[in-house]
């Protein structure tokens, strides 16, 4: 079987499985002076054969001995071990001493579990973690670790001794309940499965990554789950639907909410696989009342979180509120503490000044922080096959693994009945023997005293009284106080009590309606005993998908200046005779817009820059590097700039994108970028409304050595130009120039020869000034514009030099009110 028969049906035959665990022919070691490896074991084959082998072998062992659990106790073997150790070898039952971690770990390893030390101590750290486990299993004693993430002491300080709910896995190993194997080196052997009295795997869960596969089975409440299996038990055609209305899904320690609707519960149990969104719970408190002559200001209302997420760190969870809140990315929150003793407790504070509305706190929380997390359900098992030490992958539905487990369930029952019914039978067999030695004790007692030693002894009482060896034995191993006429009425009322109970066990072992009845009464006092109220609420609202995040943005009108040495910064006006910039940097573009819109950067390199306005760092100094806001690349240079604000771009005030031709036509504008070396290509702003990553979208495509030098603004009956160094000029309709759906190089926007390139790009419209490298300048009004076919080699506007650069208008300051009156007058609400 090859790695990805593996990784794509998580299902491996059991005779693979048992194919693997034999030595394949030819791994063999040749006799010495033969295959040319004598004593050094080479083998001769094909690698590619022997590889594949090898690597099988290495893949079924972690899924079989290490990662993925058995459906039938829902144990992996590193957990099977530890417990088995504890209760058979130590002795360390709930109702013993508690003795030291390292006791347990050293006896695992050297016995059973040839692996390392670390391995197993933290294996059984988990079973004692109640906040890790539904149900804990060990019963630890010292620190084992807390919710905040801290680490267990070293096992040479903690000590351990089995739960109670631990010894409805291990009391029936004494019944001879279910079948042994071997130890790792053989000089001992464990138990392949321990003989678990409840449907375990759905009680605690697993989680483990095998080779190709894994398991995440989240923990289950032991009294849904044992409901579910008296209900299979009654009806075994029941639906997986059906069990659901008894097992209503998962129940984690920790508790907290699971979003998920009932059809999308059902499905995942169905197919035995599903994803989840688990989050912590909440409750609000209202500030205290302040006494009247206080003079302490009163606090603002707190969220009080009581849960978090099951598998998730209360420590780096505060953390990571604490960081938004330094990040003033919720204004709303003023601050977070952990209150936490035995029970959790997060306060949040509220602002008391502002309009909370604790629910899109929360809903952001949601959606930023580890207070929502997502749980897989993955119901990968090892499933039994007809060779007892052999167990088989497979994505079990929840039907199938309690189906599993009943199974088990009766073969164990039944194997205890038998047990117990061989042991019946032997002392029966004993106490019958003495019956007949008692009906004639006088002569028992002469037969003996006559003999000549214990076999002659032994040959005249079987001879005389009818006895096998083994009833002869125990007459003569029986003390002289056990003649007294008491001991013997003790002995009658045994054998017609142990005759009845063989007689009751033998009628159990002919009907399976009995053995159901016995397991169904066995399951339900496990429940009285042991269940517990359920922990996790299930709800179908999820909140986070009606939350957006402007919803925390103040909505107020800002300018954000972008400078040519890559500055920016938001202020409220900017007024560009008066604001800071560094020495000898100049404005590059103005962009205006509500804090709640955003600003798109365009880079030299085709990349296409999106943040919000609020997220822009408000200064009155310099500003802040772009760099600092994004992954620029080496050499990578913002170029130009554009808002979203439907006031500034219309095309916005549209709730969602136009169809197909509508966005091509008035007033809707297109963005035209041009390269150094003569490309062009047009594209729409709407991929880039919604803020980027810091890695940034590409909007267009450039070939080796070359960069974007303009991006600007367009509309369908504009002329573009574009100037070259040796000072060609062209200019052609802005249409002739494709519109990209997605980024890509463009077409041919003007001819260069190879030392020449462009040096700008522009509207004919506006009007730019040239300066020329013999000092003098050139202004190339519209009227100058003299339009051709694209692809051109252009006119040349200058009769001797070089074009040095070009000087852009300076950048306008936004009007706010024209943007708004513009709206109104084509027929959208002012902003």
């Amino acid at each position: 079987m090859s790695q990805l028969e593996l990784t794509t049906d998580p299902t491996i035959p059991a005779e693979a499985l048992s194919q693997a665990r034999r030595k394949p022919k030819g791994e063999e070691a040749p006799p010495a002076g033969q295959g040319g490896g004598g004593s050094a074991g080479i083998v001769e084959g094909d690698l590619a054969e022997q590889a594949r082998r090898k690597y099988l072998n290495y893949a079924l062992s972690v899924i079989t001995s290490r990662a993925i659990p058995d459906v039938r106790d829902g144990l992996k073997p590193v957990q099977r071990r530890i417990l088995f150790t504890m209760f058979d070898d130590l002795r360390l039952t709930f109702d013993a001493r508690h003795r030291k971690s390292a006791k347990v770990v050293g006896d695992v390893i050297g016995k059973y579990h040839p692996h390392g030390d670390t391995a197993v101590y933290d294996a059984m750290v988990r079973m004692a973690q109640d906040f890790a486990m539904r149900m804990p299993l060990v019963d630890g004693q010292g620190n084992f670790g807390s919710i905040d993430g801290d680490s267990p002491a070293a096992y040479r300080y903690t000590e351990a001794k089995l739960s109670r709910l631990a010894a409805e896995l291990l009391t029936e190993l004494k019944s001879d309940t279910v079948a042994y194997r071997p130890t790792y080196d053989g000089t001992g052997r464990e138990p392949i499965v321990l003989p678990a009295r409840f449907p375990h795997l759905l009680v605690n869960g697993a989680t483990g990554i095998a080779v190709g596969m894994a398991t995440s089975i989240p923990p289950h409440n032991l009294g849904e789950v044992i409901r579910a299996s008296l209900m299979l038990i009654d009806d075994p055609t029941v639906t997986v639907a059906k069990l659901m209305t008894k097992l209503k899904g998962p129940d984690f320690p920790t508790g907290g909410q699971l979003v998920a609707t009932k059809t999308e519960l059902r499905e995942a149990y169905e197919q035995g696989k599903g994803t989840f969104k688990l989050r912590g719970s909440w409750s609000l408190q209202e500030p205290k009342p302040v006494k009247a002559k206080s003079k302490k200001p009163p606090g603002g209302p707190r969220i009080v979180i009581t849960e978090v997420p099951w598998a998730v760190e209360k420590s780096a969870l505060v953390e990571e509120i604490g960081q938004i809140i330094v990040a003033k990315k919720l204004p709303v929150v003023i601050g977070v503490q952990d209150l936490s003793t035995e029970d959790i407790r997060v306060e949040i504070e509220l602002d008391p000044k502002g309009d909370v509305d604790p629910e899109l706190v929360m809903a952001y929380l949601f959606k930023h922080t580890r207070l929502q997390t997502t749980i897989k359900l993955d119901m990968t098992v090892l499933v039994p096959s007809a060779n007892p030490e052999v167990a088989a992958p497979a994505r079990l539905d929840l039907k199938s693994v309690l189906s599993q487990f009943l199974a088990f369930r009766l073969i164990t029952v039944k194997r205890r009945f038998e047990h117990e019914l061989r042991k019946l039978e032997e002392r029966i067999h004993l106490l019958e023997g003495f019956e007949k030695i008692f009906n004639d004790l006088d002569r028992a007692i002469k037969l003996i005293r006559t003999s000549d030693g214990r076999a002659d002894a032994a040959k005249k009482l079987i001879k005389a009284f009818d006895l096998d060896q083994i009833q002869a034995d125990a007459v003569l191993d029986t003390r002289l106080y056990k003649l007294a006429k008491l001991e013997i009425l003790k002995i009658q009322e045994e054998l017609a009590e142990k005759r009845k109970r063989a007689k009751q066990i033998r009628a159990i072992l002919k009907s399976d309606t009995k053995l159901w009845a016995i397991i169904k009464t066995e399951l339900e006092e496990l429940a009285t005993n042991y269940a517990d109220r359920r922990r996790t609420r299930i709800d179908a609202e999820d909140l986070t998908e009606e939350f957006s995040a402007e919803s925390f943005i103040i909505d107020e009108d800002a300018v954000v200046l972008i400078t040519r040495d890559g500055w920016i910064k938001r202020q409220r006006n900017v007024n560009l005779e008066t604001t800071r910039m560094r020495d000898g940097d100049s404005p590059l573009a103005l962009v205006g817009g509500s804090t709640r819109e955003s600003i798109v950067l365009f880079s030299n390199r085709g990349s296409a820059y999106v943040i919000r306005i609020n997220d822009v760092p408000a200064s009155s100094g310099h500003g802040t590097p772009v760099q600092k806001l994004f992954k620029f690349k080496d050499g990578e240079k913002v170029v130009a700039a554009a808002p979203t604000d439907p006031r500034f771009m219309l095309e916005f005030a549209e709730p969602n994108k136009p169809e197909l031709g509508a966005e091509y036509e008035e007033p809707y504008p297109h963005f035209l970028a041009v390269s150094q070396g003569g490309m062009a290509l047009r594209f729409t702003l709407w991929p880039h409304r919604e803020p980027s990553t810091r890695a940034g979208r590409l909007f267009g495509k450039l070939k080796p050595d070359d960069e974007f030098i303009d991006v600007f603004k367009v509309y369908a009956e504009d002329q573009v130009c574009a100037l070259s160094t040796k000072g060609k000029l062209l200019c052609c309709e802005v249409m002739d120039v494709n519109l990209l759906a997605g980024p890509g190089r463009g077409v041919t926007l003007i001819k260069l020869d190879d030392s020449d390139k462009l040096v700008g790009a522009w509207t004919s419209r506006h009007t730019v000034e040239v300066n020329k490298s013999s000092g003098g300048t050139l202004k190339l009004s519209e009227s100058k514009a003299t339009v051709t076919n694209r692809g051109g080699k252009g006119r040349p506007i200058m009769k001797r030099g070089t074009v040095e650069s070009l000087v852009y208008p300076i950048p306008e300051t936004p009007d706010f009110e024209a943007g708004a009156a513009r709206l109104v007058e084509m027929g959208y609400e002012a902003q």
